[in-house]
C-alpha cells in the first residue's frame, strides 16, 4: 500500500514502533498526520450531547456541513491561520468537598485539533509510560487501577498506602517548561506553535478573557497532552 493511501492508525502505529525501539528519537515530521481521515475520526469520537464552548457550535451543528467545515479547518491549520478560541470556564462541584472544580469548555474546532494532537502525540508517549501509570491513559481505567492496586496488596507484604495529589496542579502548570519537556521527543515547529497557542489561548468567564500564562485549562485534552508529556499527577500512579 503506498504511503498516502495509508490508514490513520497504520501511520500512527509506525510511529509508535519507531519510538518504542529509539527512545532519544526526535519526531521531526509530524504535522502532515493532521489531515481529513484523523480529523473525521476525532470528530467521529466526540460526544453528541457536549456542552458548547464560546463559539455556541454543537456536534450536530458542525455535522451539517462536515466535509465542507473539515476542509476548511484543514485549510486553515496547515497555513498556519487556525487560532483557537478562550476556553469557557465554569464550575462543577467537587466531590466530598464545599469547593467547585472548575471546568473548561473548549469551542468544537478546538476540540478536534486538540483531539488530533493528542492521538499523534499518544502514539510516541505511550512507548514511553511505565506499566504502572494508569492516568489518561488509553484502554485504562481508575477500575484497571484499584485492580492493580488490590493485586499488589494481597500478593506482597505491605505496611503503608500513601494517598497523594498535588494542589491545583493543572492550575499552575509550568508552560515554558511543559514546552521544553515536549522538545526532547518533538521536533515538529508546527505541532509544537499550535500547542503553545491552545496554552496561551486563555479563558473566558463571566463574560471576561482572562490571559493564561501559566496551567491548562481543565476540561478540554489540553490537559492530556499535559499528562502525555510527563506531567502525571502523583495520584495517577500507582507504584
Amino acid at each position: 500500500m503506498h504511503s498516502s493511501e495509508e490508514s490513520v492508525s497504520t501511520k500512527l502505529q509506525r510511529i509508535a514502533i519507531k519510538a518504542g525501539k529509539d527512545k532519544r528519537c526526535q519526531f521531526t515530521s509530524l504535522f502532515h498526520l493532521m489531515n481529513k481521515a484523523l480529523l473525521l475520526e476525532c470528530f467521529a469520537q466526540l460526544k453528541g450531547n457536549a456542552a458548547s464552548g464560546i463559539d455556541n457550535v454543537t456536534k450536530a451543528d458542525y455535522a451539517i456541513k462536515l466535509d465542507a467545515n473539515l476542509e476548511s479547518l484543514i485549510e486553515r491549520l496547515h497555513k498556519m491561520a487556525y487560532k483557537p478560541q478562550p476556553v469557557l470556564r465554569g464550575y462543577i462541584p467537587k466531590a466530598g468537598s464545599k469547593q467547585r472544580r472548575p471546568l473548561g469548555i473548549p469551542a468544537l474546532e478546538d476540540k478536534l485539533v486538540q483531539a488530533g494532537l493528542v492521538k499523534i502525540l499518544q502514539a510516541i508517549y505511550e512507548q514511553d509510560f511505565i506499566n504502572d501509570s494508569y492516568g489518561f491513559r488509553p484502554k485504562r481505567s481508575c477500575h484497571d487501577a484499584l485492580r492493580a492496586l488490590s493485586q499488589s496488596v494481597e500478593a506482597n507484604p505491605v505496611n503503608y498506602i500513601v494517598e497523594a495529589d498535588i494542589k491545583g496542579f493543572f492550575d499552575h502548570v509550568d508552560q515554558e517548561q511543559l514546552m521544553a519537556f515536549l522538545q526532547h521527543r518533538i521536533a515538529d515547529k508546527r505541532i509544537l506553535r499550535y500547542i503553545k497557542r491552545f496554552l496561551k489561548a486563555g479563558v473566558q468567564e463571566d463574560g471576561q478573557h482572562k490571559a493564561s500564562e501559566r496551567g491548562t485549562p481543565q476540561g478540554g485534552v489540553m490537559r492530556v497532552i499535559t499528562i502525555i508529556d510527563g506531567f502525571t499527577p502523583v495520584s495517577d500512579h500507582i507504584k
